[in-house]
C-alpha cells in the first residue's frame, strides 16, 4: 500500500501528471467556468495532433509487420498462421468488449443536458456504404478523408506487392527501409504528442467541466468496470480455450510458466518492453521453438493488440451513451471491424491506443473530446490490456511452434 502512494505521488510519471491536471481542471472548471473558452484551443490543437498521427503511424506499422515476414513463401508458411491467430482473438476481443458494453450501456441515456449543450449530431451510416468503405477507389482522397479501413487494406495489398518483389531488384530494399525509417520517425511522434496528454487533458476537462458540469464523469466507474470484466473473460475464457483447445495445452500451467513476462507488462504497459523476456520465457519455460518465437513474438508486439482494441471498443460506446448518441447494429458492426484493425496497427508503447482511438471515434462520426474523459483512469486499464496483450501473444506462439512440429 505505501509502495502504491508512493508511486502515485511521483509527479515526474505522465500517468500521474495527467491524473493531476484532471483533478485541477475539475476543481476550476466549477470555480472558473468562463476561462474554459480560452483553454478550447489547446484541448483542439492536442486532438489534431493525435490525429494527425494516428493513420501515419498505422499504415508504418502494418506496412513493417507484413514485410518482414521476408517473402510470400515465409507468409503463407509461418506467417498466415500468426496473422489469422491475431486477427481472430483481436476479433473476439472487441466482440466480447461490445457485448459488455452492451450489458452495462445498452440502455444508458445521459442528462439531458449533456446532448443538448452539445447539440452533437452523428452521422448516418448504411450497410452498403460500409461494406463498399473497405476498399478505396482513389488512395488519396482516402487519405485526406481519413477512412481507416480503406487505407489499411491499400497498406496491406502494398506490403504485399513489396513482398512480390524479386530479391536482385535493389527497390525492394530501398522501400523496405523507407517505411521503416518513417515507422520509427512516427513512433517518436507518437511518444511527443503522448507526452503533451496532461496539457491536453486539462484544457479539455477544463472545458467540458465548464460547460456540463460533473455530469460527463458520472458513469465512469461503469466504464471502467465494463473494461476490466471484458479484458477477464477474454484473457480467462477466449485465450483460455485457444490454449486449451487448439494448442493442447492447460492454460493455467502455462500461465504459471510465462507470468514473469505478463508482469513485467502490466508494470510497463508496453509490449515492446515486454518483448525481451517474452522471448527468452516462451523458450526456457514454455517450451516454444526458436524460430516461431523469434518470428511470431516480435509480431505480435506490434500487430495483436487484443486488450487494446477490446478497450477501444468499450471507450467508444461509452463516450457515445455520455452523448446520448445511439449505438445502432451497423455502427457497432464499424467499430468491431474497425477497431479490429486499428489495433493492429497500434504501435507497443505506453497508451498508443489513445492515439488509434482518434481512427475508431471517427469512423462512427463521435467526438474526438470524450477521450479526455476516459483518461482518469487510463493508465490502470493501460497496464491490464497490456498483459492481455502479452498473454495473448504468448498464446499464439505456443499454438503456432506446436503445429510446426505437427506438419514437420
Amino acid at each position: 500500500m505505501v509502495g502504491f502512494i508512493r508511486a502515485l505521488l511521483d509527479w515526474r510519471k505522465l500517468e500521474n501528471q495527467t491524473l493531476y491536471a484532471m483533478v485541477l481542471a475539475t476543481t476550476l472548471g466549477l470555480i472558473l467556468p468562463d476561462l474554459a473558452q480560452y483553454l478550447k484551443v489547446v484541448g483542439d490543437i492536442f486532438l489534431r495532433l493525435l490525429k494527425a498521427v494516428a493513420i501515419p503511424l498505422v499504415i508504418t506499422s502494418i506496412f513493417v509487420s507484413i514485410v518482414s515476414l521476408g517473402s510470400l513463401k515465409e507468409l503463407r508458411d509461418l506467417g498466415l498462421k500468426a496473422i489469422a491467430y491475431y486477427t481472430t482473438t483481436t476479433f473476439l476481443a472487441v466482440l466480447t468488449g461490445l457485448i459488455v458494453v452492451n450489458l452495462f450501456f445498452g440502455d444508458n441515456t445521459p442528462a439531458e443536458e449533456v446532448s443538448t449543450v452539445q447539440n452533437f449530431q452523428p452521422k448516418e451510416v448504411s450497410l452498403e456504404d460500409f461494406l463498399v468503405s473497405f476498399f478505396p477507389s482513389n488512395i488519396f482522397q482516402s487519405l485526406a478523408e481519413g477512412k481507416i479501413i480503406q487505407i489499411i487494406v491499400f497498406t496491406i495489398l502494398l506490403a504485399l506487392g513489396v513482398l512480390a518483389i524479386k530479391e536482385t531488384l535493389k527497390g525492394k530494399e530501398t522501400v523496405i527501409n523507407l517505411f521503416e525509417g518513417l515507422n520509427e520517425a512516427f513512433l517518436n511522434v507518437a511518444g511527443w504528442v503522448i507526452k503533451l496528454t496532461p496539457l491536453g487533458v486539462f484544457a479539455i476537462v477544463y472545458h467540458t467541466v465548464a460547460v456540463q458540469g460533473l455530469d460527463a464523469f458520472s458513469q465512469l466507474w461503469k466504464y471502467a468496470l465494463a473494461v476490466v470484466l471484458g479484458l477477464t473473460w477474454h484473457a480467462v475464457v477466449n485465450l483460455g480455450l485457444i490454449a486449451y483447445l487448439l494448442a493442447k495445452v492447460k492454460p493455467h500451467e502455462y500461465f504459471a510458466k510465462v507470468r514473469e513476462a505478463l508482469f513485467i507488462a502490466f508494470s510497463t504497459a508496453s509490449s515492446s518492453a515486454t518483448l525481451p523476456v517474452s522471448l527468452r520465457i516462451a523458450q526456457e519455460r514454455g517450451g516454444v521453438d526458436k524460430k516461431v518465437a523469434g518470428f511470431v513474438l516480435p509480431l505480435g508486439a506490434t500487430v495483436n493488440m487484443d486488450g487494446t482494441a477490446l478497450y477501444e471498443a468499450v471507450a467508444v460506446m461509452y463516450i457515445a451513451s455520455m452523448y446520448g448518441i445511439d449505438m445502432d447494429l451497423t455502427k457497432q458492426v464499424i467499430v468491431l471491424v474497425t477497431a479490429t484493425l486499428a489495433a493492429i496497427g497500434a504501435a507497443g508503447i505506453p497508451s498508443a491506443g489513445l492515439v488509434t482511438m482518434t481512427l475508431v471515434l471517427t469512423a462512427v462520426g463521435l467526438p474526438l473530446e470524450g477521450i479526455a474523459i476516459i483518461l482518469a483512469i487510463d493508465r490502470f486499464l493501460d497496464m491490464l490490456r497490456t498483459s492481455v496483450n502479452v498473454w495473448g501473444d504468448l498464446i499464439g506462439a505456443k499454438l503456432i511452434s506446436n503445429l510446426q512440429r505437427k506438419r514437420l
